[in-house]
């Protein structure tokens, strides 16, 4: 009897937790916006927004620091009372979170309106993406990444791909329904490695001519149809190097919307030292080559307008810390020096 006591016990105890738990009723509301446009539209009247011009985002320059400002309602309102629009522009928005107290959280793009009048007015300015992830905090790269992905879905499927028949969103942003063909579209990410390569002693960082001068990073590429992670990895570094993977180890997971929304997978991958030969593919990279510990550590310390020597030359350097490929590379130093 006592047992039955404590099983009871334990699960009422496990409801109350879930039901007084600040996540799970923050889940909760946010999947509730989702799927009613009648409570999406109630919140819009009372949350924030994050502003993007034609999917640029909008910062501000405080001091050193780049803050992401968040707009009100009654702001919004104002703003697009200024520039002689109406307040159903605001239904263009997106539903991309929400704070812990219930206050939502939207991005929109105000693209169609004058960016340097929008920044005057704003006192701020619209920055590439690429550049805004890496001068903002690690929580605000996250949602703006987030939310551009979100919006550059919308522009690129307003079109059924059956039928060629308009699509349109539901308020919240989070599906677009053909009416036509009852077809609903969610948004969608690629799953794609990105993986260091070790030999033991040393890693293995490449770079593309795209890439900024001196920057090298771990290898990466797309999953193909039908791959398992493990497959992905293995193909990759054969591909791209010449390299046979002998084990391999997932470590963690990033959302990154270049090129598009991509799921960034992080692997570490061991080759065995004595076949250790480089043997690049040069029509995807321009340069890979292994790095020893001291080189590594140097180099993490090293930003990019610190890399240009008087000669001309570029020391390396390696992405920054709001990469997962920076997560890779210092766990690689960190298991070097246990």
């Amino acid at each position: 009897m006592a047992a039955i006591y404590q099983a009871a016990y334990r699960r009422a105890s496990s409801l109350i937790c879930r039901l007084h738990s600040t996540y799970v009723r923050k889940m909760r509301y946010l999947n509730e916006l989702k799927e009613d446009d009648s409570l999406c539209r109630q919140a819009q009247t009372s949350g924030s927004f994050y502003l993007f011009h034609n999917l640029s985002p909008f910062l501000q320059k405080v001091g050193k620091k780049y803050l992401v400002p968040k707009l009100s309602a009654s702001e919004m309102k104002r703003i697009l009372e200024k520039f002689k629009e109406t307040e159903q522009w605001i239904e263009k928005s997106v539903l991309i979170g929400c704070s812990d107290e219930h206050v939502p959280h939207f991005a929109l793009d105000l693209g169609a309106l004058e960016k340097s009048d929008l920044e005057s007015e704003l006192r701020g300015a619209f920055t590439d993406l690429r550049k805004a992830l890496f001068v903002v905090d690690g929580k605000d790269s996250s949602l703006l990444a987030s939310a551009q992905s979100l919006l550059r879905w919308h522009d690129s499927h307003q079109y059924c791909s059956k039928t060629g028949q308009p699509t349109h969103k539901n308020l919240a942003g989070s599906k677009r329904v053909c009416h036509a063909s009852g077809i609903t579209y969610y948004p969608q990410m690629s799953p794609v490695v990105i993986t260091l390569v070790s030999d033991g002693s040393r890693c293995l960082l490449a770079r593309q001519p795209s890439f900024p001068q001196g920057m090298y990073t771990a290898l990466s590429g797309f999953c193909d149809v039908g791959e398992s992670v493990e497959e992905t990895v293995r193909r990759e570094v054969a591909e791209e190097v010449g390299l046979e993977v002998e084990s391999l180890w997932y470590t963690a997971s990033q959302h990154w919307p270049f090129p598009s929304s991509c799921l960034m997978l992080a692997c570490h991958a061991l080759v065995g030292a004595r076949q250790a030969e480089i043997s690049m593919n040069s029509l995807e990279l321009e340069e890979a080559r292994w790095f020893g510990l001291e080189e590594i550590v140097e180099g993490l310390k090293r930003e990019p307008r610190s890399s240009k020597q008087e000669d001309g030359s570029v020391l390396p350097w390696f992405p920054p810390k709001q990469a997962i490929a920076h997560q890779l590379i210092c766990e690689w130093v960190k298991q070097q020096m246990s």
